[in-house]
């Protein structure tokens, strides 16, 4: 998938002499709308949390880009889990730091990082976990 540019004023960026002030000013007034944030796996969450709840506990911290809730298909609760996504990264880990270990709804909560790769395994244990 394509990044989408939003730009304003497009007649300004002309090439001059140089070939590159342009491409300057592109590079300066282009904003990236597409493509993944930065992303807490937030876990011990209330059953009956709402996404309320948790917009209200974690827009404290920055510009929420978006939250994800799984509900239980039997119960229509809440798993437990949810994921939100902050645009940057000073966002998102200030959030990590001044929430995790925190109440909502009178229950802790751990806030961690999502899609976190684990240390990389050298090809050895690689070649033991085939065998």
């Amino acid at each position: 998938m394509a990044d989408v540019l939003d730009l304003e004023n497009a007649e300004e960026f002309e090439v001059d002499e140089d070939g590159d002030q342009g491409v300057v000013k592109l590079k300066e007034r282009a904003k990236k709308r597409k493509g993944r944030g930065w992303i807490l796996f937030v876990t011990g969450v209330h059953e009956e949390a709402q996404e309320d709840d948790i917009h209200d506990k974690f827009s404290e911290f920055g510009e929420i880009k978006n939250i994800h809730l799984n509900l239980d298909r039997r119960t229509g609760f809440l798993k437990g889990y949810a994921l939100v996504e902050f645009e940057t990264f000073k966002e998102a880990q200030a959030a990590l730091d001044g929430l995790n270990g925190t109440e909502l709804l009178e229950q802790p909560i751990t806030v961690e990082w999502c899609f976190v790769k684990g240390p990389r395994k050298s090809k050895r244990e690689r070649r033991k976990r085939r065998n």
